[in-house]
């Protein structure tokens, strides 16, 4: 006998506004569905038009979408165009923050602000700019909620110092949650402990800009962030590879890229035993041949034409 199927849950009518909550929070409104499958679909579907590059503009944007895609614990301190208000002693942007928490106000009055969280519309700039103009006015010791964000609201580009520099600090474990380990609350601890065994080892590289190594059970990987156009970008690729320039040593080899927030992150294959500073000099040697590569101007041959198409047919895009 055939099961019966239950009728699909629909969003309960409610008076007056549905309060926004996480995504993966029961809705408010009472149907027993995620938020993000209830009335925060419906938030969703009026929110901004995608933008295509959110960290465009900003100091540094190219380890802004590291941070966001590919780096699990990455602290960056933040300067504001106005400085810092009175009481807020600091602000800094993490990878991710416990119990998924946009931002945390610590008790001390310093702001920690995450850039991989569920965000409202498809201006991801204009979400964590939201999110940050809310931790600044959070009581100390509290984490800062979901929220709607303005459409004509203030993006980081709008906020932030475009003269401060960026370098993100990547570390071990996500031990910069907490400025006194001993106060944390059971959920934050136990948050931590998960957080801690799902990291993948990383380190970003010192000589170039927004590489970033990682360490795998099978492998190791180089994952970078570049900043040119993604089809003058194949162009340089295809002849590297073609040419058999396109690998950081022996054992290694280009596999493939991902686009992500407007930028292409082209992808290598390394050895286990390759570590991050083991790296740092085929690094530099690429990106001058890759400098070249990018300055060349005539057609492709039929192998880059082939070099090109094996590349775009391994592409995915991440955001």
């Amino acid at each position: 006998m055939a099961k019966k199927r239950r009728a699909p849950l629909k969003p309960q009518p409610v008076d007056g506004e549905v309060p926004v909550v996480g995504a993966r929070e029961p809705c408010p409104c009472g149907s027993g569905r995620r938020y993000k499958a209830c009335h925060g679909r419906a938030a969703a579907q009026a929110a901004t038009e995608l933008v295509r590059r959110p960290f465009e503009g900003l100091t540094g944007e190219c380890d802004w979408v590291a941070l966001r895609e590919l780096v699990p614990a990455a602290t960056v301190p933040l300067s504001l165009r106005d400085g810092l208000p009175e009481g807020v002693p600091s602000l800094t942007l993490g990878t991710v923050l416990p119990m998924a928490w946009p931002a945390l106000r610590r008790d001390d009055g310093a702001v920690l602000l995450g850039v991989q969280n569920d965000t409202a519309t498809g201006d991801l700039s204009r979400d964590l700019a939201d999110v940050l103009t809310r931790a600044l006015t959070t009581e100390p010791g509290n984490p800062v909620a979901a929220g709607r964000t303005a459409p004509d609201g203030p993006r980081l580009q709008d906020l932030i110092d475009p003269e401060a520099p960026f370098v993100p600090e990547v570390h071990d474990g996500f031990e910069f949650w907490l400025d006194d380990a001993a106060q944390a609350t059971p959920e934050v601890t136990a948050s931590l402990e998960r957080a801690n065994a799902a990291a993948t080892p990383t380190a970003r590289l010192a000589g170039v800009t927004a590489a970033y190594w990682c360490e795998t059970p099978e492998k190791n990987h180089l994952r970078w962030v570049m900043p040119h156009g993604e089809e003058e970008l194949l162009d340089a690729l295809a002849r590297l590879h073609a040419a058999g320039a396109s690998g950081l040593g022996e054992g290694t080899r280009l596999v493939g890229s991902f686009r992500a927030h407007g930028l292409t992150v082209p992808v290598w294959d390394l050895p286990r035993a390759m570590g991050a500073e083991e790296c740092e000099k085929p690094a530099s040697a690429f990106e001058e041949r890759l400098a070249e590569a990018l300055t060349a101007k005539t057609p492709l041959t039929g192998d880059e034409l082939r070099a090109r198409s094996g590349l775009t047919n391994r592409q995915i895009t991440l955001s």
